[in-house]
């Protein structure tokens, strides 16, 4: 056996069968005229949206390894390496694409140069941009703090200062690396048998990093390949400004420095790298603050001022006395007004993106109603003005809208009121595939528009049909044009702005960066899916107004409860944030979205979880909430 791949997947099925669909097309023939033998490893971390049953039913002669836990990347990369029997090995993410010639390429330089002991790719991401981690140097205390305080960026080809991406190194120049990404890692058995597998005390981001600084330890090269791509669709897609990668990246290099820096710098370079990492927690956590508040506070200053300027006009001019108002009507009245006609615009998704005016109106709205309502509740000496209620919400509403507008023409990024028109699709391939592919796009997208299809592979041809047809989303038909092809036509056509997509040939599916068309639902970007914030907030307001509701109801139900000892945990900590009552995958609950049937097997509980994370409705809590009242 030459070539073992490793992929390690969880969660993204289409991903994995484009990826496997490449390496199984993949060339065979290597240069001294000896075929390569191939074996795939596929080790399956408990994903729940049909990974497993698809590699059984469509890739039989995958060596298939499923998890029932998430074992983390190191682990179980390492189950399938003991057992894989190449003689050399292939670390790849279900998220690429291999051309046809990236196998047999790599295994011919291996086989050239006697020193390799680590080889890489060059990679792009799913617009053709090349992705500067496909080379990375040693990660020094020094070269992480350039990149984690974000200067790398300032000076993107430093030797010095961009050392951790080499940023010195042509992207297209064969050279010797220190650093290798966990994406596309091949190595030689012989390494495999010094060194050992990979470190499973890291938990992200340090595997790679790790492994090959030992291969280089143990005397041998790592080399960059720019000679054959890979299309790497996630690319770095983890938020870098998050807390959760500023902890993940800083536990990485803390346990590199503690186990190859030693003496009494370590202790100083380890200072070093918290001064940086604190610092970019501190600036991300800065941003990510001002960018929730900034607008809130716009706005209730424009409010505010209106609402003052509309009561001292009104006294003025009707009561003929400025100050007719007492004070508190200024200092408090007016500030809870607003602060209602906010919250219930909040509450109907008036600060969601992209801004949506019908959100604002239908929140704005309810709120005045709110206030009529409670402003009738009154006894006559505190109702100060309904004219004034009714003018000022008029304001708080055109201000609002008036704010957003400005934020649309300032070209800011998530305020246009207005939907983009939508462009048209371009489906390139020849007749009766991307008839077919046409086909799959009318039956999945949800515009239902009838693309456009071309045989042309020149790219001014194709950019003309772009600029002409107002083409906002091309589709490769990948039966026709390899992916060599397909990566120097997304190179060309990268200033037309496009997106870009892949349908495999045979496939039911069409794959993007930002997008997957299936028969199961689109993935990514639906209405209604509970990563939005609308659904996202719905849930959580339920979960808190049901957790008062159970504490305040508690002398009654108590009685009812199956396990009396967890009815006030469970209560408290849902209220709390530390659980919700129905839980999906990343989020712990008390229920889960079977628990609504008896007697649900396996298989039908996961399917029931996608559908409920892909069509998420309150109601759905409240009815499985109801169904178990009594197992709070």
């Amino acid at each position: 056996m030459i070539l073992s791949v490793v992929i390690v997947n969880y969660n993204v099925k289409y991903f994995l069968k484009q990826c496997l669909g490449s390496v199984f097309a993949s060339e065979r023939k290597l240069s001294n005229g000896e075929e390569l033998e191939l074996e795939v490893w596929v080790v399956d971390n408990e994903s729940v949206d049909g990974s497993v049953e698809m590699v059984q039913a469509e890739f039989p002669e995958v060596h298939l390894i499923a998890n029932h836990e998430n074992a983390g990347f190191a682990r179980a990369n390492n189950q399938a390496l003991l057992q894989a029997k190449g003689e050399y090995l292939l670390l790849l993410n279900p998220d690429t694409l291999v051309e046809q010639e990236t196998l047999v390429r790599c295994v011919d330089f291996m086989q050239e140069h006697a020193d390799c002991g680590g080889l890489c790719v060059k990679m792009v991401d799913g617009k053709g941009n090349y992705l500067k981690e496909s080379k990375r140097g040693f990660p020094t205390p020094e070269a992480s703090f350039f990149k984690i305080s974000g200067l790398i960026h300032l000076f993107p080809h430093s030797r010095r200062i961009a050392a951790y991406y080499m940023g010195h190194l042509d992207e297209d120049m064969v050279n010797e690396i220190d650093i290798m990404p966990g994406a596309f890692l091949m190595f030689s058995r012989e390494v495999y048998k010094k060194i050992g597998g990979l470190d499973e005390s890291y938990f992200m981001y340090g595997e790679d990093i790790d492994f090959s600084w030992r291969i280089r330890l143990a005397g041998y090269k790592n080399y960059y390949l720019p000679e054959t791509h890979i299309i790497h669709y996630k690319g770095e897609s983890t938020k870098k400004g998050s807390m959760n990668y500023v902890y993940t990246f800083y536990n990485a290099m803390s346990i590199f420095v503690k186990k190859y820096f030693t003496g009494r710098n370590v202790k100083m370079f380890n200072l070093l790298l918290q001064t940086a990492i604190w610092l970019r927690a501190a600036l991300a956590w800065g941003k990510r603050i001002a960018s929730k508040v900034a607008l809130p506070i716009i706005d209730f200053g424009v409010a505010y001022g209106g609402f003052v300027l509309i009561k001292s006009l009104w006294a003025t001019y009707w009561a003929d006395n400025i100050h007719y108002y007492p004070t508190e009507y200024t200092t408090l009245i007016i500030p809870i007004y607003i602060l209602i006609l906010m919250c219930s615009s909040w509450l109907n998704g008036g600060y969601d993106k992209p801004v949506r005016p019908s959100r604002i109106v239908r929140g704005m709205g309810i709120g005045l109603l709110l206030l009529l309502a409670f402003y009738s509740l009154l006894d006559e000496a505190q109702r100060y003005s309904r004219m004034l209620l009714l003018t000022g919400s008029i304001w708080t509403l055109m201000s609002n809208l008036l704010i957003r507008k400005l934020l649309e023409v300032l070209n800011i990024k998530g305020y246009a009121q207005r939907a983009r028109e939508e462009g048209d699709t371009l489906i390139v391939g020849h007749d009766d595939e991307t008839s077919r592919v046409s086909g799959l796009y009318t039956n999945f997208s949800i515009n239902h528009r009838k693309p456009m299809q071309t045989d042309s592979l020149e790219a001014h041809r194709l950019q003309e049909m772009i600029r002409v047809n107002r083409i906002d989303e091309v589709i490769f038909c990948g039966r026709d044009i390899n992916l060599q092809q397909i990566i120097e036509l997304m190179a060309q056509l990268r200033t037309t702005g496009v997106e870009y997509k892949i349908a495999p040939k045979e496939g039911d599916f069409i794959i993007g960066s930002n997008s997957i068309l299936s028969p199961d639902d689109i993935y990514i970007d639906d209405l209604d899916t509970i990563s939005t914030d609308t659904c996202r907030r719905n849930k959580r307001l339920f979960d808190i107004m049901s957790a008062l509701l159970l504490l305040v109801l508690s002398p009654l139900l108590l009685w009812f409860q199956k396990e009396k000892r967890t009815y006030f945990s469970h209560c408290l900590q849902v209220l709390f944030g530390r659980l919700t009552w129905v839980g999906y995958i990343g989020h712990k609950g008390i229920f889960s979205p079977a628990d609504i049937a008896q007697g649900v097997s396996e298989q039908l509980r996961d399917r029931l979880m996608l559908k409920y994370m892909r069509h998420y409705k309150t109601a759905t809590d409240l009815s499985i909430l109801l169904h178990n009242w009594n197992n709070i």
